[in-house]
């Protein structure tokens, strides 16, 4: 019998000409994360226990056959505006559904006066269909493969310029 590990975790990191707060906010405000990275607003009830959810757009249910959530997760820990962790579990497709739910590590340092690091520490043990996905190996942003790097791309273009990159 042969077994394969598949542990491992993928950290990402960004800096950011903004407050910590305007960064908390736009990670967690559904009114800001659905401005960037792949526009789907996201909701929080931020406190240990909370739900994070993300609904497909009535597009994506009707042309694509998409579940009406699409991605959810559990806030395990919430220490505004620095620290948010929280399990992730995409419904893109029946694999990714059939994996355990990964857990993400957003941290935010504030540098200087006016520079933030945004640290994204994704633990993808056991989920290898997500771990995949969240890299943007495939370099199909459009298509939806940009992963965690087209996503923070995205957040800081938004926060620094005021607008979303475009595809």
């Amino acid at each position: 019998m042969s077994t394969t590990d598949t542990r491992t975790t993928q950290v990402y990191r960004v800096y950011i000409a903004a407050p910590p707060e305007k960064i908390w906010e736009a990670i967690t405000s559904p009114e800001w994360n659905g401005r960037y990275g792949y526009h789907m607003p996201g909701t929080y009830d931020l406190e240990p226990g909370g739900v994070y959810r993300v609904a497909a757009s009535p597009e994506m249910v009707e042309h694509m056959g998409m579940p009406e959530v699409i991605l959810e997760g559990e806030v395990l820990e919430c220490d505004p505006p620095f620290k948010l962790v929280q399990t992730w579990h995409p419904h893109f497709t029946a694999e990714q559904t059939a994996e355990p739910a990964s857990t993400l590590t957003y941290e935010i340092h504030p540098e200087t006066d006016k520079l933030t690091r945004l640290t994204l520490t994704h633990d993808v043990t056991d989920t290898p269909e997500v771990a995949a996905m969240v890299t943007g190996a495939d370099g199909a942003i459009a298509e939806g493969g940009g992963g965690w790097s087209w996503v923070l791309s995205d957040l800081k273009t938004l926060l620094e310029r005021g607008d979303a990159l475009e595809l």
